[in-house]
């Protein structure tokens, strides 16, 4: 071989292609497991869309909820599960995501830099289903100091901007709490203003906000582990083609700023590329409401455009089938000032007092409080064939300056610019409202009427808002009408924020056993190939049981991933 063919060869053990959580937790399982790894990355930025995701795992029975008395019969997730999944529930995925998340979770907390905090007092997505839970199945990230990162930090991925404060992550739970009551509470506003000063201080010494939370503690900590472990990063590099020698994955073909590069990956190459949430040619073959695939708008990276599932597909890989191919979520569009156009996630206000979510007739059309996927899966529902899948969120004067409404912040932030660009409506009256919207006014009208009066009760006859502990814990506890989510529409002017069917990323991925092996059509695995979170079909099968069951399977298969790859029984510890 010559010098210039040796300059343009590498050669390790486990290639990862892709930086999330999955492709991260793969790498660092792997390293840890005396692999020499290294991964790929097409952007010029770590972390995927898991940099600006909440940084929450679905994970029953973990460590943290046994260390707190939360100890639950392990029938009772898989009950769950079942009764959620139904004709989609795969046993041998479920049972070893069941049996190995949590030694996942453990195995982080002693070989990496990565800790959690615990979830044990969130509850399951639908509390009335057999074996659902009130708490204990949930994990997160701890903050974590980008310090640690070293230069690195100038590589991760920054929080999105458009559900940041001036781009500084606010930890969901207690800190979130403080912000939303910073201008009624002296404690959170003195909580507060000691956080954004340390925010800027860091910007002004660092560039950037240096105690992480979220999505991006979780990107950030798996990303300095990996680097501690002797991982080797490669940005700007994505990934052309897989090689094969004979019938086995053997590595890959990367364009780099250095040019082409040859990567012989000797225990094989594991996809974790997020998945197919703004590739246009498949989402117009497996979404229905969005024939030419434009009319779907994701949360997740732009970069996120199924080059995983097309390298998969090209050696013999093949893509499971499921109802629901992607994670849904309302989105709005956001402005720019440089006139592109951001996509924000309505995970958080639809559940508290005093919105409502109407259509072009002015009416209701389901539970504001449930999970995202219910959501925009009711919104589908409700428009006629046709018609644009579009929705308004709606609520009053108060509601906007208590809690904000999609990218509009609460008080104290100002609302001009939102109205000058049209992103947020206002009518002093309903009617006014519901013509500058192109709502039916009279509609709307009565619609809130109906609704005030069953605030006025707490009880929802129509779709049971506050019904279920899921849809309490995100209400307000403070609310002083009889229902958390709940209370009337009175205080005008009136505002709303247009919003379109979405999605925090995809559901649908190359079929795989529960090594995470891609799979081919006689569902025989494809040595040396293995798929992992969005590039991995979801286990799920396009269902939406609890928050975090995205990040926990992604970084459950890419643990099991890494020691079959390795050879590696992953219940031997280390």
């Amino acid at each position: 071989m010559d010098k210039q063919a040796q300059a343009n060869t590498l050669h390790c053990d486990l290639l990862v292609v892709g930086s999330g959580a999955g492709g991260l937790a793969t790498a660092v399982t792997a390293a840890r497991l005396g692999l020499k790894v290294v991964v790929a990355e097409k952007e010029a930025e770590f972390g995927g869309t898991t940099a600006w995701s909440g940084g929450w795992l679905w994970v029953p029975r973990n460590p943290l909820a046994i260390a707190a008395g939360i100890d639950e019969d392990p029938a009772l997730p898989r009950q769950y599960l079942h009764s959620e999944l139904g004709e989609d529930f795969d046993p041998a995925l479920a049972d070893a995501y069941l049996s190995h998340a949590p030694r996942m979770v453990d195995f982080f907390q002693r070989n990496s830099l990565l800790r959690f905090i615990d979830g044990n007092l969130i509850p399951d997505f639908h509390g009335h289903s057999a074996g659902a839970a009130t708490g204990g199945r949930s994990v997160c990230a701890a903050p974590f100091d980008g310090r640690l990162l070293g230069t690195h930090i100038h590589q991760l991925k920054k929080p999105l901007d458009v559900i940041s404060l001036w781009g500084m992550g606010i930890a969901s739970g207690v800190e979130l709490r403080h912000f939303l009551n910073a201008s009624r509470s002296l404690t959170s506003f003195a909580y507060v203003t000691r956080r954004v000063l340390a925010y800027w201080r860091d910007c002004l010494l660092h560039g950037r906000g240096m105690r992480l939370v979220n999505g991006n503690a979780l990107a950030a900590a798996l990303g300095a582990s990996a680097l501690q472990d002797g991982v080797e990063l490669r940005l700007s590099s994505p990934v052309r083609q897989l090689l094969r020698e004979q019938d086995k994955v053997s590595g890959a073909l990367l364009d780099t700023p250095d040019g082409p590069l040859t990567v012989h990956a000797s225990r094989g190459v594991v996809l974790a590329c997020g998945g197919f949430p703004h590739d246009v040619a498949r989402k117009r073959q497996l979404l229905a409401h969005a024939p030419s695939g434009q009319e779907h708008w994701s949360a997740a990276p732009a970069s996120n455009s199924g080059d995983g599932l097309r390298l998969g597909e090209a050696v013999g890989g093949v893509m499971g089938e499921m109802a629901s191919p992607m994670a849904l979520a309302p989105v709005s569009l956001v402005p720019r000032a440089d006139g592109s156009t951001a996509h924000f996630p309505h995970l958080i206000e639809r559940a508290k007092p005093g919105l409502i979510a109407v259509t072009a007739n002015g009416q209701r059309f389901c539970n504001e409080a449930d999970s995202y996927h219910d959501f925009v899966s009711a919104l589908l529902r409700a428009i006629p064939a046709g018609q644009p899948v579009q929705a308004w969120l709606v609520a009053d004067h108060r509601f906007v300056r208590r809690y904000g409404l999609g990218a509009v912040k609460p008080a104290p932030m100002p609302l001009g610019r939102w109205l000058r660009n049209g992103y947020l409506q206002r009518g002093n009256t309903l009617q006014e409202l519901a013509r500058r919207c192109g709502i039916n006014p009279v509609a709307l009208e009565q619609q809130v009427a109906r609704y005030n009066q069953q605030a006025a009760t707490g009880e929802d006859s129509d779709f049971a808002k506050g019904d279920t502990p899921y849809n309490r814990v995100q209400g307000d506890k403070d609310n002083a009408w009889p229902n958390p989510c709940m209370a009337p529409l009175q205080h005008g002017p009136y505002y709303a924020v247009k919003i379109v069917p979405g999605s925090l990323g995809s559901f649908a991925g190359l079929a795989t056993n529960a090594s995470a092996q891609v799979l081919d059509e006689h569902r025989q695995p494809i040595s040396g190939l293995y798929a992992v979170g969005n590039d991995m079909h979801s286990m799920m099968g396009g269902h939406y049981p609890s928050g975090g069951i995205t990040l926990g399977p992604a970084m459950t298969f890419g643990y099991l991933a890494a020691h079959h790859a390795a050879g590696r029984q992953p219940d031997a510890s280390l």
